[in-house]
């Protein structure tokens, strides 16, 4: 019976905890000018975020490669328009982006 109460509590804070992310991830993207070059999902400027979540899914190391591109900025894996550096977004706001974008910007 203990084990059925825990699995529902995890349940219910991770149902909770799913959309708050969203929220924040948006909220970030929003305020932090992203959303000039990029949507969800479809090409703009730059690349839709879900087909950049669906490029690195299964890269362990995506998360770093992410977070140093969106903060120093890069271009040439989607095209020829490079992402300027995002220096005066704060490191935190920028992890919490880029784990927004990797889980499918919803």
């Amino acid at each position: 019976m203990k084990y059925v109460v825990f699995s529902a509590l995890v349940a219910a804070s991770v149902m909770t905890a799913v959309p708050a992310m969203a929220s924040a991830g948006f909220d970030l993207a929003k305020k932090s000018n992203c959303l000039a070059c990029h949507t969800a999902d479809k090409k703009l400027v730059g690349p839709a975020y879900r087909d950049i979540a669906k490029k690195y899914a299964g890269d362990k190391g995506a998360e770093a490669k992410l977070i140093e591109k969106v903060k120093k900025g890069g271009g040439g894996v989607w095209g020829p328009i490079p992402m300027p550096p995002n220096t005066l977004v704060k490191d935190a706001d920028i992890k919490t982006l880029v784990k927004w974008i990797l889980a499918g910007a919803k």
